[in-house]
């Protein structure tokens, strides 16, 4: 069975798990506290040597982490990842968005909001840097949703799992997602696709 290496608060684990419980593929899940630095143990690095969460130990015993790698990994082959060349090129596009524009911005604000005591230089960041930024991923996402119900295509995909994952959650950071009509009725959307899970569940 697929074991998959995760960490319950965290979006990009939820990706992981959403996909594969959407697909209906079995997994077992092994949670690690990354705040108490159960990633970075000897044993894990031997496996994992990014040290992070989600990462999946497949069922030949290859392994494999980075959150988009493994969830493009799971969806090629099936509805969730579109054949066509193009769309195809579009799903990486908006993978790599996520992780470069996204994540590092609405991710790092939540974890920092809810986790006040806990020391790292992004704080002095924050409200100059990481949250203009973070609100401004919003707004390319707002814009192109204006006009599409859908990240790619006319169905829901990896992209849309990809940036869902912290977009839901963006309040818990602080982001008033008020203003973008749009990403809020794409939200809902995506919650009600079949064998959708909430982020606290495994």
């Amino acid at each position: 069975m697929i074991r998959l290496y995760d960490y319950m608060p965290s979006g990009n684990g939820y990706k992981v798990r959403l996909l594969l419980t959407q697909l209906g593929v079995s997994f077992e899940r092994i949670e690690l506290n990354i705040i108490k630095g159960e990633t970075r143990t000897p044993e894990f690095l031997c496996k994992f040597p990014n040290g992070r969460i989600p990462a999946v130990e497949l069922d030949d015993d290859k392994l494999l982490f980075e959150s988009n790698a493994i969830i493009l990994y799971f969806a090629e082959g099936t509805p969730f990842c579109p054949t066509d060349r193009f769309q195809h090129a579009q799903v990486l596009q908006w993978l790599f968005f996520e992780q470069y524009s996204h994540e590092p911005y609405i991710a790092s604000v939540r974890y920092l909001v809810t986790h006040p005591d806990l020391p790292d230089p992004r704080r002095a960041i924050l409200e100059t840097m990481m949250r203009p930024r973070g609100y401004d991923a919003l707004g390319v996402m707002e814009r192109h949703l204006k006009s599409r119900e859908w990240f790619v295509g006319e169905r829901y995909s990896v992209a849309d799992i990809a940036l869902y994952a912290y977009t839901h959650v963006a309040q818990e950071g602080g982001f008033d997602l008020a203003g973008y009509p749009a990403i809020r009725a794409w939200l809902e959307r995506v919650k009600s696709q079949p064998q959708h899970v909430p982020i606290t569940q495994s």
